[in-house]
């Protein structure tokens, strides 16, 4: 990456640069390879951050089937993770994980998971058995309390997985048969569900898998209280990369953590951080970590800056850091800050391998939590940030009440946000599309084919409050 006739005198934030175009001999912004390349097996370099509002077993099966890589939070206990990590690497590769309920539940406990929007539905299970369908647009029609047996359609638009061999099959299939949701079965049952645009998005995506050919996923956990019991447990469990994840990651206990996972000799990639210098970069990789994450401050949920002046514009961070990392033969996760897939495209010309996505994808249908409706009736999910005093409880309620309190008093970050569902793009789905598209598009300004390509021939212009202010759209009431 250069800056394009500038040179910075002070640190940037996202929203402080901007991409000039170069001359491209990229005919296609399919014709893009987005794999990062960082060891992991991620086919698009987009990583859903470790925060409990974040990355479920639901959002990391979904992100990987598009290519990229959920990070369980640390906050669960040992069996919940091992459960969690269990069932994503059991859902299917091809098609969606389906939603199941019983027959006896509601409408209403139907829309607490799915929104009431074409292509989305549940499958009714009974007895271990499949023996209905309810399309998500059929919900919004009917009453609250209607029990969900009484207004499903019967399983035989069901399709049998022996039906197609390939994605533009499926899609053929269900265009044939004039259905915008339905169950895929095989001989021993339900095996997930699918959609006309799912399965669309499997021609066009190719799933992040393990070395068993299973849904990849990341486990993280913190610095403290052996750390390579846990380490060693989370690797036997699935997960196939380990986030030591603390605030402040240059610090010695990170130091010996990574230490003492690294000699452990796990075959699995080891994320350290949260980081902002070149410094810290050096240290972390000598003690063997490979993939470094950067950011202290730039999430929406994060108050750091406000409290504790700690911080660093992420752009400069990132800047800075992968710099160093790619000395070292190691990778950069630029973690928090982007808000649009423009600020996606700066991290990744700034030299990160991955961005992770927090806040972001909260407000999706795949997130954990339930739909709620406001006021006027727009969905929402709720979010907090994981030095807040909800986090705080969640992590530490085995303390005793004294020491609990002692913590909640010191707690940072916002604990209850609303988090909106976009309308338009209410799924992780739509928005992976968004990012990857505008992600694609960047590369093809660049003159870029690949991830690798776009960092080196990125151009980076300055620019003022206004010059950001005069990229944006304008509303359409004007």
């Amino acid at each position: 990456m250069d800056f394009y006739e500038t040179t910075p005198t002070h640190d940037l934030t996202y929203s402080d640069v901007f991409l000039v175009p170069r001359h491209s001999s990229v005919g296609s912004r399919m014709a893009v390879s987005l794999v990062p390349g960082d060891g992991t097996s991620a086919t698009i370099p987009i990583v859903a951050s470790n925060m409990s509002s974040v990355t479920g077993p639901r959002l990391a099966a979904s992100l990987a089937r598009r290519g990229g890589l959920g990070v369980l939070p640390q906050d669960l206990s040992g069996e919940d993770m091992a459960a969690a990590l269990a069932w994503v690497r059991t859902q299917p590769v091809d098609v969606d994980s389906a939603v199941c309920l019983h027959p006896s539940d509601t409408v209403e406990d139907a829309l607490l998971l799915v929104p009431p929007l074409e292509g989305h539905g549940v499958v009714l299970v009974e007895g271990g058995r499949l023996v209905g369908v309810v399309d998500a647009e059929r919900l919004a029609a009917s009453m609250p309390g209607a029990e969900l047996g009484d207004i499903a359609r019967t399983h035989a638009h069901a399709i049998d997985r022996s039906e197609f061999d390939s994605a533009r099959a499926l899609f053929d299939l269900l265009v044939e048969r004039e259905l915008a949701f339905a169950p895929i079965v095989d001989s021993s049952g339900l095996v997930g569900t699918t959609s006309k645009i799912s399965a669309l998005r499997s021609t066009l995506y190719a799933p992040a898998l393990d070395g068993d050919g299973k849904l990849a996923v990341a486990a993280a956990l913190g610095i403290n209280g052996g750390v390579a019991a846990k380490a060693r447990a989370l690797v036997s469990a699935g997960a196939c990369a380990l986030v030591l994840d603390t605030a402040h990651g240059h610090q010695e206990s990170m130091v010996r953590a990574v230490e003492a996972v690294a000699a452990l000799d796990l075959g699995v990639p080891i994320v350290a951080g949260n980081v902002v210098t070149s410094a810290a970069v050096r240290d972390l990789v000598a003690a063997g970590a490979t993939i470094i994450k950067v950011g202290v401050g730039p999430g929406a949920m994060c108050t750091t800056r406000m409290m504790t002046a700690v911080g660093r514009p992420q752009f400069s961070a990132v800047l800075e850091t992968a710099a160093t990392a790619r000395e070292l033969g190691a990778h950069v996760w630029a973690d928090g800050g982007v808000r649009y897939p423009r600020d996606v495209a700066l991290a990744l010309a700034a030299g990160g391998a991955s961005v992770m996505i927090g806040s972001w994808f909260a407000g999706t249908i795949e997130a954990p939590g339930e739909l709620r409706h406001d006021e006027s009736g727009a969905l929402y999910k709720t979010s907090w940030g994981m030095a807040s005093t909800k986090a705080v409880r969640a992590r530490f309620g085995g303390l005793d009440a004294y020491e609990l309190a002692r913590k909640e008093l010191f707690a940072e970050g916002i604990s209850g946000s609303k988090i909106y569902l976009d309308p338009a793009r209410p799924s992780l789905d739509d928005l992976i599309d968004m990012i990857t598209s505008g992600v694609r598009s960047s590369c093809t300004y660049a003159g870029a084919a690949t991830l690798q390509e776009f960092r080196e021939r990125a151009l980076v212009g300055i620019q003022s409050a206004a010059g950001y202010e005069e990229g944006k759209a304008l509303p359409v009431s004007w």
